[in-house]
């Protein structure tokens, strides 16, 4: 049995446990025990602070009170965990939080969607600006690393990966998706767990 700190995957818009398969296998292989779920809806129909409100049940059926964990939060799902850290008293639980290629201040794309979820990833949205208006100060407690790529055309501008804290690493990966398969990336998040 492995006395690493168990891996929590949150995955992004349209997406399942699926799209993490390359990651899960490598994590594995490397000695982490990891946990992911599929949030429903997944098409952006549902509000993220509701689809934080499931990440947070998940973590109250599968991990003992005390239990800390890592999370790892790639697109929406980055700012899905986000809202979990800085509003679900998630800080408690987290010791390292790693965020990858996330509309952190927002995605010009989400402007073609009327749905909820979308309407929350505008880079003028109510939920983006009160989520950055104090993540310095409560994401600051626990060690950060954000992961982006300035060829990601879901995320407009890719700058709105950044974040004024943790660690950045830039990886020059051609599509959105592979963000969360590139052996590159994969590397850089089991460095980021280990470090």
């Amino acid at each position: 049995m492995s006395d690493r700190i168990p891996v929590l995957l949150v995955h992004g818009i349209n997406d399942t446990t699926k799209v993490f398969r390359s990651m899960e296998i490598f994590l594995k292989a490397q000695g982490w025990e990891v946990h992911s779920f599929d949030m429903t809806p997944n098409n952006g129909d549902g509000r993220l602070d509701h689809l934080a409100e499931q990440l947070e049940q998940y973590i109250h059926q599968n991990f003992t009170p005390d239990q800390r964990f890592n999370l790892i939060g790639f697109s929406m799902g980055g700012v899905i965990s986000r809202y979990y850290l800085q509003r679900l008293e998630g800080m408690k639980r987290v010791d390292r939080f790693i965020n990858i290629a996330a509309p952190n201040y927002g995605t010009q794309a989400a402007y073609f969607s009327e749905r909820p979820g979308c309407k929350q990833m505008r880079p003028d949205s109510e939920f983006l600006a009160d989520l950055n208006q104090d993540w310095e100060e409560i994401l600051g407690r626990i060690k950060l690393t954000y992961i982006w790529t300035p060829l990601d055309l879901m995320i407009i501008p890719t700058r709105s990966c950044k974040m004024p804290l943790g660690k950045e690493i830039i990886i020059p990966v051609p599509f959105h998706g592979w963000m969360v398969k590139d052996p590159r990336v994969l590397a850089a998040v089991a460095e980021a767990l280990g470090s």
